[in-house]
Parts: C-alpha cells; sequence; structure tokens
C-alpha cells in the first residue's frame, strides 16, 4: 500500500473559515490523511478535535500523522452520518467547529487497488469503507439496466447514460464485467472517436455515479448538514468542501434554508410561523481555489467552499 498521502485542498480557507478557539471542540467529518485535521489541531491549546472517517487507512494514517497533538486529538472509524451518535459517545453535547471534505481523497483515487480510478486496471471495488457489503462489481454485474440509467444520469450526470448501461448489461451477458480496465474499455467504445480523447476522460462521469452510490454519499449528505448544524453552539462555525455540483448544489440549499426566517404567506399582517433563522451564512456565494493552489494542484480546480455560523 502507498503512503496515505492527501493534498489538503483550499486548507488556508477552510481553516480560517472555522475562526478557531484555542479551547473549542471541532470535528473534521472527513478525516482522510489529517492534512486539514493536523492544521486544526495545532491551533487547539486546552481544546479537542474529533476526527471522523470510515477508511481504516486513513485512520491509521492520520492517527500517526497527529500523534504529536497527544489527547487534543481522537479518531474515530465511523461515517459522517453517524455524528450525533460519535458525540453522544464521547459526552460532547455542542461542537465551536466541524469541516467537511467530501468526495474522494487523492489517496483513494491514486490507490490502485481501491479501484477508485479509470487511470488504472483494478478490481471494480470502490468502496470508502471495505467493511461496506456493496460494491462496485454489484452494481455494474447486478443493477438493472434502468437503475444503471438512472444513477449514471442523476450522479454522474452522464447524457450517454442509456447507451452505456446498455453496453454493460450486454457485455456482462457475456462474462462478469470484473476491473475497472474492462469498464472503462466498455465506456469508451459507446462515444464517438472524436469525443474518447480530449480534457475529460469519457468515464469520468460513469466513475463519479458508481462511486456516489457505492458509498451513499448524497443520501445521508442532506441530514448530516442538518445534525452538524444542531451540533453547533452559538457562534460556531460550519465549513463544507464540496467537488462537484450535486453535491453543492445540497450544501446550498440547506444552508438557504437554514438560514431563511418566516415563510409565511406575505399576505399575512404578522408571522404565525414563529421561524427564525438557524444559522448567518458566511458565504453567499462559494470560496474557490486561489491562482496558485490551481497551479499546484489541479484537482483543486471543482472545489467549492461555503460556510455558515450557527446564530
Amino acid at each position: 500500500m502507498k503512503e496515505f498521502e492527501h493534498y489538503s485542498v483550499m486548507a488556508k480557507e477552510c481553516i480560517d473559515a472555522l475562526a478557531i478557539r484555542p479551547d473549542g471542540i471541532y470535528v473534521d467529518a472527513t478525516l482522510g490523511g489529517g492534512g486539514h485535521s493536523s492544521l486544526i489541531a495545532a491551533k487547539l491549546d486546552q481544546g479537542l478535535l474529533i476526527g471522523i472517517d470510515q477508511d481504516r487507512d486513513a485512520l491509521k494514517a492520520a492517527s500517526q500523522r497527529l500523534a504529536p497533538f497527544g489527547d487534543r486529538f481522537k479518531a474515530v472509524k465511523s461515517n459522517f452520518s453517524a455524528l450525533k451518535d460519535v458525540l453522544n459517545k464521547e459526552e460532547i453535547p455542542a461542537i465551536d467547529g466541524i469541516l467537511f471534505d467530501l468526495g474522494v481523497s487523492s489517496f483513494q483515487l491514486d490507490e490502485e487497488s481501491r479501484g477508485f480510478s479509470y487511470r488504472f486496471d483494478a478490481p471494480l471495488d470502490m468502496r470508502m469503507d471495505r467493511e461496506n457489503p456493496l460494491d462496485a462489481y454489484q452494481v455494474v454485474n447486478t443493477y438493472s439496466k434502468e437503475q444503471l440509467t438512472k444513477i449514471l444520469y442523476e450522479y454522474g450526470e452522464e447524457r450517454m447514460s442509456p447507451k452505456i448501461a446498455s453496453a454493460i448489461c450486454r457485455q456482462r451477458e457475456i462474462a462478469p464485467i470484473e476491473t475497472t480496465g474492462q469498464l472503462v474499455r466498455i465506456i469508451e467504445k459507446v462515444f464517438p472517436p472524436k469525443e474518447r480523447y480530449g480534457n475529460k476522460h469519457p468515464a469520468k462521469r460513469t466513475f463519479q455515479a458508481i462511486r456516489i452510490e457505492v458509498n451513499g454519499e448524497l443520501r445521508i449528505l442532506e441530514q448530516a448538514l442538518r445534525d452538524a448544524v444542531s451540533m453547533l453552539k452559538s457562534g460556531g462555525r460550519i465549513a463544507v468542501l464540496t467537488f462537484h455540483s450535486l453535491e453543492d448544489r445540497i450544501v446550498k440549499n440547506v444552508f438557504a434554508d437554514l438560514a431563511s426566517g418566516c415563510v409565511c404567506d406575505k399576505n399575512l399582517p404578522i408571522c404565525v410561523c414563529g421561524r427564525t433563522p438557524i444559522i448567518k451564512q458566511i458565504t453567499h456565494k462559494p470560496m474557490t481555489a486561489s491562482p496558485q493552489e490551481l497551479a499546484e494542484n489541479s484537482r483543486s480546480k471543482p472545489a467549492k467552499l461555503r460556510v455558515g455560523e450557527k446564530r
């Protein structure tokens, strides 16, 4: 296994967004290799950082990286959808800030055996949590043509989803599709030759869609964000880093809803709903990576950072 490395996208912007207090309690909901966490922990004195991840490789690497911070850091194997349970178990009633760095890590993409990348020929896996019973092999080989079309279109925004789903189903009637390389070749044949090469790999959107399905990434996001805000202290911050439009749309809509007040009919003379804003949006438009960072790391290009503060 390669060393767990992960370029911490928009690191300064994320840390500044949290407005870290030295004695505060913070959560890195997507620990990864511990890049963002190491910067958070470095700003703590009597505070505590809880790092959550479902990938055992990530937990091991991050725990080693943050070992110098001693009891200021604690790693927990879990999914951020279980945030409330994690904090209840740790007897933490409220937190000062939380960071979500969504999507797949650089290490997971670059580790050939994990099957996340269309650049390598590897077993169809794509599980962030290797204990998850559902993997990419099952999605590709057991989902119906209609199911495949739906997830490729909804999660990958792939306009060729019906043709790709049909091609997958035709091929698996001959023999199971076992590797990422086989899947890539099937996808490439669907596209006209002039569209097979260029800035965007023809398999990119399909791989994204299958990965999201395997890990349930979008299904759990909205409730996880609402749970996170509910656990914030007054004045606490939530920072969410996204890497594709589907994630960003969910974050944008949740933040807008939590920041809205009265929803009564405007013709009513007084408010009867009693609703008040729960957060203040610190970023009405998402922050993006600086030109310098984009020059250093092309994977920062789609990143968008949104920040909210508990009222």
